[in-house]
C-alpha cells in the first residue's frame, strides 16, 4: 500500500541535511549580498544635473515619465514651454536653474 507508515512519518520532524544547510545558508548569503549591492547603488548613482540642461517629470500614460534636453535644445524648449507635456511652473523652474528665459 503506498500510505503505509505515513502518519508515522508525517509525525516526525524534518531532518535537515548537511548540503540542505550548506545550499540554504548559500542562497541567504547571495541574496543578502544582492539587496546590499542594489541598495548602495541605489543610493550612489544619482542623476547629476549637468549645466546648461533641464531634466523634467511628468505623468505619462504608464505612469511618470522624464526628459532630459541640454543645450540649444534646452534653450528652444525654454522659449517655446507650450510643445512639452509638463506644468509651466516645472518647467520655468527647470529653466530658471538652467539660467535659460522662460518663454518668449
Amino acid at each position: 500500500m503506498v500510505m503505509m507508515d505515513r502518519a508515522k512519518h508525517l509525525s516526525e520532524p524534518l531532518r535537515w541535511t548537511r548540503a540542505g544547510r550548506v545550499a540554504v545558508i548559500a542562497s541567504a548569503t547571495l541574496l543578502l549580498a544582492a539587496v546590499i549591492v542594489l541598495a548602495v547603488l541605489a543610493l550612489t548613482s544619482a542623476p547629476i544635473e549637468r549645466p546648461g540642461c533641464i531634466t523634467l517629470t511628468f505623468a505619462s500614460t504608464v505612469g511618470g515619465a522624464t526628459i532630459h534636453y541640454c543645450g540649444a535644445d534646452a534653450r528652444a524648449r525654454c522659449a517655446a514651454p507650450h510643445t512639452l507635456p509638463v506644468s509651466p511652473s516645472t518647467l520655468a523652474e527647470a529653466c530658471r536653474k538652467a539660467g535659460y528665459p522662460f518663454g518668449a
